[in-house]
């Protein structure tokens, strides 16, 4: 995506489809913290409804994007736009409509469940009754209705991030921003806190996500960008982005303790690419690569033929995985 200069911007318009205009807008957006540049000049838009994702390695910009969208830290160059506001402006007004899901959960231990929805909902100056009516049935949506008489400090890691999700929600917000929303859980949690952002999207809730995990990308994702060095590298839906930065397929071939033979696989693909521990071949047929692999002599401890990821569209565009 291109950076514009500000002042020949004008606003943003009005998404073709729908007829609305974004959710959230920016052109030539930059944060820099003295000579570190952690945002560098980046472009994007978000429409209403969309899960949109920022996909990147740690240090790529993601955090410090997603704090000036929810208006906690200032832009340094370019122009940003929020639910139609200008941050610098009205920053309270866009963190009223704004449920934050911070990387770090910030719940009370001490506190109870039900405790925690119903002081977080005072904030937003919300009568007792109402946020009692939410709480009950954000519960119920984070399967955490059993324990809302429970302290927080026991509970599993999935557990608190759920809670730290349905607490976002207690305002009703416009916006629902998750920053790595399942770092630290195990499988069967990140599964399950996929299931609760499908239906927030189903229900029309726009989300913003930023992750290193490719898999979650492209399974919550609508749109999304590739940032590497506070730039955007690439930008598209997961699988329009596979289909120009890699191939169909991809053959991955391991050698135990021996060195690939790298020299003699050239030639079978478009391209191939070695990690420490195997080499991917890059292959709109696999089967036909791992065919000719085999044909000339080389016998690799074993093989494995998948489709493209969103991590091999990674590997294209920077030569190094997303996960550092």
């Amino acid at each position: 995506m291109q950076s514009h200069s500000t002042s020949s911007l004008g606003a943003p318009a009005p998404d073709s489809a729908t007829g609305e205009e974004p959710v959230i807008w920016a052109r030539g957006l930059a944060k820099r913290f003295g000579d570190l540049v952690a945002v560098d000049d980046i472009d994007f838009d978000i429409t209403r409804g969309e899960s949109f994702g920022f996909l990147g390695p740690n240090g790529a910009g993601k955090t410090s994007t997603m704090r000036m969208i929810a208006c906690m830290s200032p832009q340094t160059g370019g122009t940003l736009r929020v639910l139609g506001m200008d941050p610098e402006t009205h920053g309270p007004e866009i963190r009223s409509r704004i449920g934050l899901v911070p990387q770090e959960d910030t719940l009370d231990l001490q506190l109870t469940v039900l405790d925690n929805l119903m002081i977080y909902g005072r904030y937003f100056d919300l009568p007792k009754k109402v946020i009692l009516e939410r709480a009950r049935r954000l519960l119920d949506f984070a399967e955490l209705t059993e324990r809302a008489d429970d302290t927080v400090e026991p509970l599993s890691g999935g557990m608190k991030r759920r809670l730290t999700i349905a607490r976002a929600l207690v305002s009703e917000p416009d916006l629902l921003i998750l920053d790595e929303p399942t770092t630290g859980l195990d499988p069967q949690a990140r599964h399950l806190l996929w299931d609760r952002l499908y239906r927030l999207k189903s229900q029309g809730v726009t989300l913003v996500i930023t992750t290193h995990y490719m898999d979650e990308a492209e399974q919550l994702c609508d749109r999304l960008v590739v940032m590497d060095k506070g730039r955007i590298a690439a930008a598209g839906t997961p699988a329009g982005l596979i289909e120009r930065y890699s191939t169909r397929e991809v053959l991955e071939l391991r050698f135990g303790g021996a060195d690939p033979p790298f020299e003699r696989l050239e030639g079978i693909a478009e391209r191939s690419e070695v990690l420490p521990d195997r080499v991917l071949v890059y292959s709109d047929d696999g089967d036909r690569a791992l065919d000719e692999v085999l044909a000339r002599g080389i016998a690799p401890v074993s093989s494995l033929v998948r489709r493209s990821s969103l991590e091999d569209v990674f590997l294209s565009l920077t030569g190094r995985t997303l996960v550092d």
